[in-house]
């Protein structure tokens, strides 16, 4: 009843108005048109801005985009190391140049594209820069395939000695590795590993385990997005033990710390 009263009388008043003065509704219709017109200015002029924020953006070193503001615009070049995964047009994509590493976040990607990007591949990537739970990286990417003779694929780097230090940052993203590692039980159980952090997750699922080195303990992933159930690293982790020692190789992914995001698990040499 409410809301036909209201609209009785806005109907009511509407053709007062007409009778009035025949050129309101034209006047109202005009003012609403223009109104639309400066917001479509505005949305173009905005979008036109950030699109030249990045343009002018030059190719950065490694330590200028380290030095560089969190939600700055950022160009860099560097390689394909792993793709994690490729959803609707976008790829999340783990990248290292000689000088340091670099983590993609959904950045759009044709299937084409994507299946080019083997490891070794140059990008010139161009985003922004951002940090979620202390993990740095490129968002609203754009990207340029870039050919070379000299496609560049990182050694492991041996970080072992910098778990638990204020240097294990400086690592971050990189392909990096671990070495005589112990297994310790990932819960109350006594288990060597959870389906999710929790446990409360099946095969397929993220796995999640904890190694210690030096009397501390520390959370390694299979990111089952990068590394899924039928590779030989989800199922060397589900077959570990407590008290197996290991080697491993990963991304040095971080969430709230160090965690870092493996695909290599062996005994230790």
């Amino acid at each position: 009843m409410k809301k036909l009263t209201v609209s009785v009388l806005a109907l009511a008043m509407a053709l007062s108005l007409a009778a009035c003065g025949g050129g309101s509704a034209s006047s109202s219709a005009a003012a609403s048109s223009e109104a639309a017109s400066s917001e479509a200015v505005s949305s173009e002029a905005a979008s036109t801005e950030a699109t030249e924020s990045t343009a002018e953006v030059s190719v950065m070193s490694y330590a200028d985009y380290a030095a560089a503001e969190v939600d700055s615009p950022v160009c860099v070049e560097t390689y394909v190391q792993a793709k994690q995964s490729w959803w609707e047009d976008k790829a999340t994509l783990y990248t290292q140049s000689p000088d340091g590493a670099y983590f993609i976040y959904d950045m759009a990607v044709s299937q084409e594209d994507y299946d080019k990007m083997v490891p070794g591949t140059m990008l010139r990537v161009t985003g922004y820069k951002a940090e979620w739970e202390g993990e740095v990286e490129i968002i609203d990417a754009t990207y340029e395939i870039v050919e070379t003779d000299a496609p560049f694929v990182a050694e492991a780097t041996d970080v072992t000695d910098q778990l638990g230090t204020d240097a294990l940052v400086d690592f971050q993203n990189q392909f990096v590795s671990f070495k005589g590692m112990t297994v310790e039980a990932a819960n109350d159980a006594g288990d060597a590993f959870l389906y999710k952090w929790d446990g409360s997750g099946s095969d397929g699922d993220d796995l999640y385990f904890n190694v210690s080195k030096d009397g501390q303990t520390y959370t390694f992933t299979v990111e089952s997005y990068l590394c899924d159930n039928t590779t030989d690293v989800y199922n060397a982790v589900k077959a570990l033990n407590v008290g197996d020692v290991v080697d491993m190789e990963g991304f040095l992914y971080w969430y709230q710390g160090a965690n870092p995001h493996i695909t290599s698990v062996t005994a230790a040499q």
